[in-house]
């Protein structure tokens, strides 16, 4: 039995991950023949635009973020493709598809977050009360087709969730991003982009230990 505890900023929009399973969307079929591409949502850096491949994060794709402490603005770094995905790929009123955070470290300050254009009404916040609750959450979140992106924060998981995190991420066209401790920089992982995010002055610092199609190492982010 999992059990996790869900809420989202607007009062008549459904509060947890089962309403996003009921969204009909999910059911629609696809026509495969001919597969859409996969978007690449901005940045909003050039600089770190330019080093990833296709010219931003890459959607249907897991992204590992590696971490030396959290508050670094992590966070930041996705929000402009956070806002961005959101509103091209609404379909309609009411229709902007699903952002899930699941265990942030914080309680995400939702005035900032509409100053930056993040749609509250389809912000789910997921707060599992253990590990596998969180990946269970992530995977169906990922997985159910109308979710834009599944932020997702743990201190550690196996390769073989990973795996499945990353396909999840490829059958509902998320763009999937796990946050975890610096301490899993060796481990192998099937992550298609992963990058480490550490302390620096004045804003932190950002390296790009894997990037396929593109150039690993450390970004400017100071860069226009």
């Amino acid at each position: 039995m999992c059990c996790v505890v869900a809420k989202t900023w607007m009062p008549r929009e459904a509060s947890s991950l089962a309403d996003i399973l009921a969204d009909a969307r999910v059911w629609k079929l696809k026509d495969t023949s001919a597969a859409p591409a996969r978007p690449v949502w901005s940045t909003g850096c050039g600089s770190l635009d330019a080093r990833l491949p296709g010219g931003g994060w890459p959607a249907a794709s897991l992204i590992e973020v590696l971490l030396d402490d959290t508050g670094l603005g992590e966070v930041q770094l996705f929000l402009p493709a956070l806002v961005e995905c959101q509103r091209n790929l609404q379909g309609g009123i009411g229709d902007a598809p699903w952002l899930v955070w699941i265990a942030p470290p914080h309680e995400p300050y939702a005035p900032a977050l509409a100053q930056q254009g993040i749609e509250l009404g389809r912000l789910l916040v997921v707060r599992p009360t253990t590990a596998t609750e969180a990946l269970w959450a992530a995977e169906q979140a990922l997985s159910s087709g109308v979710c834009a992106a599944v932020l997702l924060w743990l201190k550690g998981t196996d390769d073989r969730w990973l795996r499945r995190l990353k396909l999840a991420a490829e059958a509902g066209g998320a763009l999937g991003v796990l946050f975890r401790p610096e301490r899993h920089r060796f481990e192998s992982s099937p992550a298609t982009l992963r990058l480490l995010v550490t302390k620096g002055s004045p804003c932190a610092r950002v390296d790009l230990l894997k990037v396929q199609g593109g150039r690993p190492g450390p970004v400017d982010l100071g860069d226009p």
